[in-house]
């Protein structure tokens, strides 16, 4: 089943006229969406707006897909929410959302639902000291918030008005948003509960601006949280207030998958966070070194197995299978089986290898037994079969595969083809891919790299005219998935800086680039075939200038498929777009896109 597809938007303000032409062009272009979920401020700041407001509560104005709101205070939220809560439909505990008319919920207080599979937990309101019955969260919702933090499981989305005080400690995108340190629109009681409930997304409102943060580790959890504060619909400034994301469920993936880390990922931001917060009794919850045992295992095993310690042997411990190692040791309750993590690292599917199904099938990105080379491709989607056949035939890149998305190709030689990348990291971002289904581009004849060289030099001349240098990466893995060398093109004030942010990326995962200096980039090229050693996986980029740096990836190292473009992302200030899946076009947008493509690039098309 495919993750589902939901809109964020900042504060509303009551602007629902604007927000819901927005919203149905989005859902016309790139949809459809499964739901809008709205935080910081919902209602009008002025009765000025209440007109228009209020045709939308009362039926008058149709709203276009399932809208969940925060943010309960403003003009009219008196009148409006009042006669919710006394609506009979709306009577009981109702996490859910309360309903407000068709396709508009209100959630109320504090409280977690799940939503097309998400587990959502939400705060709504403003932290105040008073009894006020509207736009406010008392302590009991903080509370209940921490009890629900204990109950096992990952939280998908976290959603408040106010921004975690201290978000952006050690976040080192370079160009923060003017007001981001500003207090107002902050709540350190905001920043004790997401380093508690340790959601994957948290987004807030109320600042007045627009910033995605770099993800961020979490402690005793495996998985990253990545922050978004949007900006109001209307702003003056044109700042983003509305964003799409498509998460796949944490229930539903494996492992690996959730303990998988950006190249951009920081450390946890709230070190100042006091660790000793108490229950609604005023008892002292555990501390860290108690935290609950769900951290750490996910899968009853059925064989028997070496125990450490006196109980839930049959269970393996997930902080050793995905990191190698556990704080624990010998008095963890769980496995550390070095047998499941072996098969772990060489990419067998976690829920595969532990209850011998995936309920995923084929949707699933990673091998379905010891012995499958299956391998994600660079855009998610999954190979199968060893025949060259079977990898022609479900191949995105394969010119005869029924899964080629043949719209997106520029330009097709004898020996190599161009295409445009689907979820494109910046406009005009290339794939220059070899017709015939190899691993890499490194030992194509040398025909082909004669050609592989013409499309490069094409788009160099093609970028430089637009004023722009252009960056070459690949990554090979070497039990094959089809090649594909990605360019991108950035600005010449940003080349001083690229050898740097990737050897500072490097750095974070442990290894350091080779480097190959040559003026020729062909030349340097033929230096790099000669270096690289077809039994191991390689990660290569091309600088301008000529300079190649490139790190062979040993068997167990565990590499990002997608870190050439979270790097670039950083680099360009773009790290809401370091995943493809936020990027997608509809295929009537990628057909203009391409068209207009082909037009500027004609005259540098070495296959016109």
């Amino acid at each position: 089943m495919a993750p589902p597809r939901i809109l964020l938007c900042g504060d509303v303000l009551g602007r629902l006229n604007q927000l819901f032409k927005r919203v149905s062009s989005v859902n016309k272009s790139a949809g459809p969406f499964d739901a809008l979920l709205c935080v910081g401020q919902f209602f009008p700041d002025s009765s000025d707006l209440l007109e228009e407001f209020t045709d939308y509560i009362e039926g008058r104005s149709d709203i276009p897909l399932p809208t969940y709101f925060i943010g309960d205070y403003g003009a009219g939220a008196l009148k409006v929410l009042s006669a919710a809560t006394r609506d009979p439909a709306n009577l009981g505990f109702k996490m859910e959302g309360l309903r407000i008319r068709e396709n508009l919920y209100w959630l109320k207080g504090g409280g977690k639902f799940t939503l097309h599979g998400l587990s959502v937990v939400y705060l709504s309101g403003r932290h105040s000291t008073s009894s006020q019955q509207f736009g406010t969260y008392s302590q009991d919702d903080v509370d209940a918030l921490r009890a629900l933090a204990e109950e096992p499981g990952i939280v998908d989305l976290f959603l408040t008005n106010e921004w975690p005080s201290g978000v952006t400690n050690g976040a080192v995108t370079s160009d923060l948003p003017l007001g981001v340190f500003d207090s107002y629109g902050s709540s350190s009681t905001v920043s004790e509960l997401v380093a508690e409930i340790k959601p994957r997304y948290h987004v807030a409102a109320t600042k007045g601006i627009f910033y995605a943060r770099e993800p961020y580790t979490n402690v005793e959890a495996v998985h990253i949280t990545r922050f978004l504060g949007l900006a109001p619909v209307g702003n003056k400034d044109k700042q983003k207030f509305l964003h799409a994301i498509s998460p796949t469920p944490a229930s539903v993936m494996a492992s690996s998958e959730i303990g998988m880390k950006t190249t951009n990922t920081t450390l946890f931001p709230f070190s100042s966070v006091e660790k000793a917060t108490h229950t609604t009794d005023g008892a002292p919850k555990r501390s860290s070194d108690t935290a609950s045992d769900s951290q750490y295992w996910r899968y009853d095993t059925s064989q028997k197995r070496q125990k450490h310690g006196d109980s839930d042997g049959n269970k393996l411990c997930f902080k050793y299978l995905s990191s190698g190692s556990c704080d624990r040791g010998e008095k963890c309750h769980f496995q550390h089986n070095e047998g499941a993590r072996d098969q772990y690292l060489s990419g067998v599917c976690f829920d595969f290898l532990i209850k011998g199904k995936c309920e995923r099938g084929p949707d699933c990105a990673f091998k379905h037994g010891a012995e499958e080379e299956g391998n994600s491709f660079p855009s998610g989607r999954p190979r199968s079969g060893n025949a060259n056949s079977e990898r022609s035939r479900d191949c995105w890149f394969c010119l005869s595969s029924p899964s080629l998305e043949s719209h997106l190709i520029t330009s097709i030689g004898e020996h190599y083809y161009c295409a445009l990348a689907k979820g494109p990291l910046v406009e005009d971002h290339v794939l220059v891919i070899p017709i015939e289904h190899i691993p890499t581009t490194l030992v194509s004849s040398p025909e082909c790299e004669t050609e592989l060289i013409r499309f490069q030099n094409s788009l160099k001349m093609y970028f430089k005219n637009q004023g722009k240098e252009a960056v070459f990466f690949e990554w090979v893995f070497k039990r094959g998935s089809h090649a594909n060398l990605q360019a991108i093109p950035i600005l010449p004030s940003r080349v001083s800086a690229i050898q740097d942010i990737f050897n500072l990326a490097a750095q974070k995962l442990g290894f350091k680039f080779m480097v190959i200096k040559n003026d020729d980039s062909s030349e340097g090229r033929k230096m790099l075939q000669m270096k690289f050693d077809r039994k191991c996986s390689l990660f290569y980029v091309e600088l301008p200038g000529g300079t190649i740096l490139y790190h062979l990836v040993d068997e167990n190292e565990k590499f990002p498929t997608q870190f050439g473009r979270e790097v670039l992302a950083g680099l360009l200030n773009k790290a809401d777009r370091a995943d493809w899946r936020n990027c997608k076009l509809s295929k009537e947008e990628e057909e203009k896109t391409v068209g207009n493509f082909k037009n500027r690039f004609k005259e540098y098309n070495p296959n016109p």
